[in-house]
C-alpha cells in the first residue's frame, strides 16, 4: 500500500481531522518503509506505516519503528489494529527485523501493552507534534528476554 492511500485516515484519527496538520513522514515514500491496512468494503479502517529506524532500547537490534497506527472511529476495538500489526510484524522477521518499537500514544498503551508490547520507564513524554503524551514502547520479534520495562 502506498502512504498517500492512509493520508485521510491518519489526517481524521491522529490529527482531529485538521486540514494543516501533516500526516507525511519524511521516509513514507522510501524503499524501506512499510505501509499496511487494513479494509472494509474497500474503505481504509486500519492503518500502520513502519521505517527503518535506530532504537532508544537495544540500540544494536535491526529495528523498526511504528508510526501512524490509526484505526477508524467506527471499527475500533474489532481487531483491525491486531491483525494489522501482525501481519506487520511476520513481514518484517522476514526482512531480518529483531524488534520494533514507538512512540505510542498513552491512550493507546492498553492495545500495545496487550498485544505483547513493553512499554520503557521513565519514557513518558509530550509529543512536540500533537502535544500528547507518549511513551516508548517496544517488542522483541526474536525471542529472549527483554529489558528495561515497566508494566501499566
Amino acid at each position: 500500500m502506498r502512504a498517500d492511500e492512509l493520508f485521510d485516515l491518519r489526517r481524521r484519527v491522529l490529527r482531529a481531522d485538521h486540514p494543516e496538520r501533516s500526516v507525511q513522514d519524511p521516509r513514507d515514500d522510501e524503499a524501506t518503509s512499510l505501509h499496511f491496512a487494513g479494509l472494509l468494503d474497500g474503505r481504509v479502517v486500519a492503518s500502520a506505516s513502519w521505517f527503518p529506524s535506530g532504537a532508544p532500547i537495544n540500540p544494536d537490534f535491526v529495528s523498526f519503528q511504528l508510526r501512524y497506527m490509526a484505526i477508524d472511529y467506527d471499527v475500533q476495538g474489532r481487531g483491525y489494529g491486531t491483525v494489522v500489526v501482525e501481519t506487520a510484524l511476520d513481514q518484517l522477521r522476514n526482512l531480518g527485523a529483531e524488534q520494533v518499537w514507538a512512540n505510542a500514544r498513552d491512550t493507546a498503551l492498553g492495545f500495545y501493552l496487550a498485544t505483547g508490547w513493553l512499554a520503557i520507564a521513565g519514557s513518558e513524554h509530550l509529543s512536540p507534534e500533537t502535544q500528547l503524551p507518549h511513551t516508548v514502547i517496544y517488542r522483541e520479534l526474536m525471542g529472549g528476554a527483554p529489558s528495561n520495562e515497566r508494566s501499566a
